[in-house]
């Protein structure tokens, strides 16, 4: 599966769920490489701050020939995650054909509401030449025990895209694990934060 994690508005966490979504998919032994399609190479400087290997390759490829590009890689890997873009490009439609699924991380405030207007826009008309073109909300950066955190799927509603069950909570511990170029599960195995992106990794196999 090719995931690419997509929204014109920046500070949405692209990045973080990018890496946790690639990490946990190759913890559990599938072939996994994350594509830096974000000119600003955050995913390549998570990778950079890592002591030792990593458990899955990170290659810089912010180009609008991205959904040429990838065919090279399809073959040798299970599943590719690309952290996208921050704004409405040629660059992020490129991303949006090179995907199977497009992951809309959202933040619980309407500004992030407002804003995944345009990438909705842009995945309806993508499906004009890729008809089975998948796309979802996930809620990210969730205040946990909030009303916020429950009124953004509401909101969402209004849009012509589903919303995943599974949301991910604001957490101190990603911004620990990204200081050292790791995943949170790599940290704390059993914290809230690795139990809330292995359940967003389940539910997005299902899809």
């Amino acid at each position: 599966m090719i995931i690419s994690v997509l929204n014109q508005k920046g500070g949405v966490g692209k990045t973080t769920l990018s890496v946790n979504i690639a990490a946990r998919l190759a913890a559990d032994s599938a072939r996994v490489l994350l594509l830096d399609a974000d000119p600003q190479g955050s995913a390549l400087d998570w990778a950079a701050a890592r002591e030792g290997e990593s458990v899955f390759p990170v290659l810089g490829l912010p180009r609008a020939t991205l959904h040429k590009d990838i065919g090279k890689f399809t073959r040798d890997y299970d599943h590719i995650v690309i952290d996208g873009p921050p704004r409405v490009t040629d660059l992020a439609r490129s991303a949006i054909m090179a995907a199977d699924l497009v992951l809309i991380p959202v933040q619980p405030s309407p500004y992030d509401v407002w804003a995944a207007q345009e990438v909705v826009n842009l995945i309806s008309e993508a499906r004009i030449y890729k008809e089975n073109l998948k796309s979802l909300f996930v809620v990210n950066r969730k205040i946990v025990n909030t009303a916020i955190g429950r009124d953004v799927g509401e909101a969402l509603a209004a849009y012509e895209t589903d919303l995943l069950r599974s949301s991910v909570s604001q957490r101190v511990i990603f911004a620990e694990a990204a200081a050292v170029g790791k995943a949170v599960f790599e940290l704390e195995p059993d914290s809230a934060a690795s139990k809330e992106i292995s359940a967003l990794v389940n539910e997005i196999l299902e899809q």
